[in-house]
């Protein structure tokens, strides 16, 4: 329940954000941006799945194409009781996933053909499940609408930033001061806040896939995988845009500094927590 309330606060923060560039604008702008607030929550609630899957031009598996796999999501589902989800192939050779969908009865699974192709069966199962996992705990729209809030707030203030860098703006200090944040604090709040959802749904979606399997060793060793083969492979279509939806960045971030600044938790602590899971030996008989 804690982490359901941090996601809501979190998105109620970004529509503030973006109500409140309106509102550094000029009272004149403040309605129109709280409607377009509305507009896109409401468009991510009904149309998410669907720009996402399109984004990266997926083709559905039919049950005849893959038996084991649709096997594999008919169990995990029944194991997180909700309907099983829809299968589809992203055609890229990076091994990767993500789920969407606003809803369990619209649920969605996305994998790569380099996910099918360089996952062993065991490793595969706990890479579902860790979707499986986002879908039964309603984090697929949760991070939808996070990524529509942070996307407008972003194009906002690129659009806006053409007047203020062109000189089409007042000369006065308090004008200056809104323009320089709108232009420049307004989108790096909105990417902390959306960065801030998806680390935690990502520890959440790893302890619930943990529960479904009974393996929390075995997803821990997959995210190892995945992030070799991530270093190693690049994505065929790049697009920052839906990054953090798949079970790790494909664009793993660089060591560093920059790790601060990625839309997912580092592997190595959710390897970390998975394998304190293990040692624990507990027995997980139940998601709840």
């Amino acid at each position: 329940m804690r982490n359901h309330f941090k996601t809501f606060i979190l998105l109620g923060t970004l529509s503030a954000i973006f109500i409140a560039m309106g509102g550094l604008l000029g009272k004149s702008y403040l309605l129109s941006f709280a409607v377009l607030a509305l507009i896109f929550n409401v468009a991510a609630y009904w149309f998410s799945d669907r720009l996402v899957l399109a984004l990266h031009r997926v083709r559905e598996i039919a049950p005849e194409e893959n038996f084991a796999l649709h096997n594999m999501v008919l169990d995990l589902a029944r194991r997180a009781n909700i309907p099983a989800p829809r299968l589809y192939l992203i055609p890229d050779e990076q091994p990767n996933a993500f789920a969407t969908g606003r809803s369990p009865e619209k649920g969605v699974i996305a994998v790569t053909r380099g996910l099918l192709k360089h996952m062993p069966p065991r490793e595969l199962r706990s890479i579902l499940a860790h979707e499986i996992a986002h879908i039964r705990n309603r984090d697929t729209l949760v991070a939808s609408v996070a990524a529509a809030i942070a996307g407008a707030i972003s194009y906002a203030a690129q659009a806006l930033s053409f007047t203020w860098l062109f000189g089409n703006h007042s000369g006065d200090d308090e004008s200056s001061l809104g323009d320089l944040a709108i232009v420049f604090v307004a989108p790096f709040m909105g990417f902390l806040l959306q960065m801030g959802i998806s680390r935690s749904r990502e520890y959440l979606a790893d302890e619930t896939a943990a529960r479904l399997t009974n393996e929390p060793e075995v997803l821990a060793e997959a995210l190892r995988r995945l992030e070799r083969c991530t270093r190693a492979i690049a994505p065929a279509r790049p697009n920052p845009a839906t990054a953090s939806l798949f079970v790790v960045n494909p664009f793993l971030a660089k060591r560093g500094v920059s790790a601060l600044f990625s839309t997912h938790p580092p592997i190595r602590l959710r390897i970390r927590r998975l394998r304190v899971m293990a040692q624990q030996r507990l027995h997980f008989d139940s998601v709840a």
